[in-house]
């Protein structure tokens, strides 16, 4: 009987993950396809993301930005790109026109990241 109970709580637990796991894969999805559906329609939104930076000349102008899903990844990009370039790179908190997940244009600087 107490093999039973036993099994009978692994079974339950393993019900209650799956329940999980299956709950936040389709939140995941649903963010995704709307992001998705955003840029098919051509649909733009103001918003503050996360950016890598590209600033060229003399003086500094910025030439290219790339939205990033967090500090850390931007800061990780940010090093492979100095490694690799002459340009000058910086991640910044920026409010900017979006397109789905892409950054269309930069509005203002609000923040920049070290």
């Amino acid at each position: 009987m107490n093999k039973i109970k036993i099994i009978l709580f692994i079974i339950i637990g393993f019900v209650i993950y799956k329940g999980v796991v299956a709950f936040k894969n389709f939140e995941i999805g649903v963010s995704d396809k709307v992001a998705e559906i955003e840029e098919l329609a051509d649909f733009e939104k103001e918003g503050e993301v996360i950016g890598l930076m590209m600033y060229l000349g003399n003086p500094l102008e910025l030439k290219e930005h790339l939205y990033t899903a967090s500090r850390s990844k931007c800061l990780e990009l940010k090093e492979i790109a100095e490694e690799s370039s002459f340009a000058y790179y910086e991640c910044a908190k920026v409010n900017a026109v979006l397109k789905g997940k892409k950054i269309v244009s930069i509005i203002e600087e609000i923040e920049v990241i070290e």
